[in-house]
């Protein structure tokens, strides 16, 4: 069974850092693409990042280009999101999910492309 386990959100003000966790359990992370979405209060759920299969791509929304980080520690079997620069616009429930497939109809932005999602983790930006 698999399970993804988020953890590392907070409240924090703006400008600040955070570092998301995104712990997998059943699949092996480093083999399947890693993505990040977030979702406002009232808002649809939003691509965030996406790390690929054995990391050989990274991708960004253009929102968050320059101050958030994905990576991945495959000995944890854990998915990383490092935020800095903190804004208001950023708070939202962060949930990663898994994709074993990524393709042109499915890309590594659409959330239909991802299998397997945590529950959230909440993230608020203090102005």
């Amino acid at each position: 069974q698999v399970q993804l386990v988020e953890s590392g959100g907070g409240l924090v003000q703006a400008g600040g850092s955070l570092r998301l966790s995104c712990e997998a359990s059943g699949l092996m992370s480093s083999t399947v693409n890693m993505g990040w979405f977030r979702q406002a209060p009232g808002k649809e759920r939003t691509f965030v990042a996406a790390i690929t299969r054995y990391s050989v791509s990274r991708y960004y929304a253009d929102s968050v280009k320059g101050r958030f980080t994905i990576s991945r520690d495959n000995a944890k079997n854990t998915v990383y999101l490092q935020m800095n620069s903190l804004k208001p616009d950023d708070t939202a429930v962060y949930h990663c999910a898994s994709a074993s497939d990524l393709t042109s109809r499915r890309p590594y932005s659409d959330s239909a492309a991802y299998t397997y999602w945590g529950q959230g983790t909440q993230v608020t930006v203090s102005s």
